[in-house]
């Protein structure tokens, strides 16, 4: 299984923290946050992953080289400029070699078996499939629905709703011909091109996951994924 890994932000909410570096190499007990979370995609089965990088990119590539320290095969794709999420994946294109890829942030781990997306696309015909979880208060968050199995609303925020709701858990499946329909420059895929295909009818399915999640984009999340580092609960 092959992933891109989306590595380009610029990590503003973490300067505080982490100023010398991308956001996704920030120190995590001694090692680069990025090594646990590729660690983890390894252990679930992808052996092949793209860095879609931007800011301090080559540092990336000093970090993980051809990733056989790792145990996948690693592979860069660089940013001139800002793409945004859909931009970055397009600029990745050209090094997609399976007929789907999977496509999540560099800066979040989430210990989910990844391989249950394949089977949801295979299983109903998606073009693109992904993971939400659960929130027990929807109404900071938009909310995500499906209606026959489909995505029918995206971070849909809806005055009045509370309680349980499910979110977008930011971990996709794109089958390389719906990436193949991404323009080049710079785009949005949760703001501008997940809307649009939902529109145009393009089939997206989504799987609820539980499992261990944290996005180290604001200090509190960095601290606290250092102390389950610390504290055994995520592997070295």
């Amino acid at each position: 299984m092959q992933a891109i890994l989306l590595c380009g932000g610029l990590g503003t909410r973490l300067r505080s923290v982490v100023s010398d570096r991308p956001k996704p190499l920030a120190d995590i007990e001694g090692r680069p946050f990025m090594a646990y979370l590729c660690e983890e995609l390894v252990r679930q089965g992808i052996d092949e992953i793209v860095f879609a990088a931007g800011y301090l990119g080559e540092m990336i590539e000093e970090c993980f080289g051809d990733g056989s320290r790792y145990g996948f095969s690693a592979s860069y794709a660089f940013e001139k400029e800002a793409l945004g999420t859909g931009g970055a994946i397009r600029n990745a294109l050209p090094l997609v070699k399976r007929e789907q890829c999977f496509v999540l942030n560099a800066d979040t781990y989430y210990r989910i078996r990844y391989a249950a997306l394949l089977e949801l696309m295979e299983e109903k015909g998606l073009d693109m499939a992904l993971f939400t979880r659960e929130v027990e208060d929807i109404s900071r968050y938009g909310e995500v629905r499906l209606s026959d199995g489909l995505l029918s609303a995206w971070n849909e925020k809806r005055e009045g709703r509370q309680g349980k709701g499910e979110i977008n858990g930011g971990v996709y499946l794109l089958r390389r011909s719906l990436m193949e329909r991404i323009p080049e420059g710079k785009h949005s895929l949760e703001n501008e091109l997940i809307p649009r295909w939902i529109q145009e009818g393009v089939r997206i399915g989504a799987k609820k996951a539980e499992g261990y999640f944290i996005d180290i984009g604001l200090p509190e999340s960095y601290r606290q994924f250092s102390e389950d580092v610390r504290e055994g609960r995520i592997s070295q």
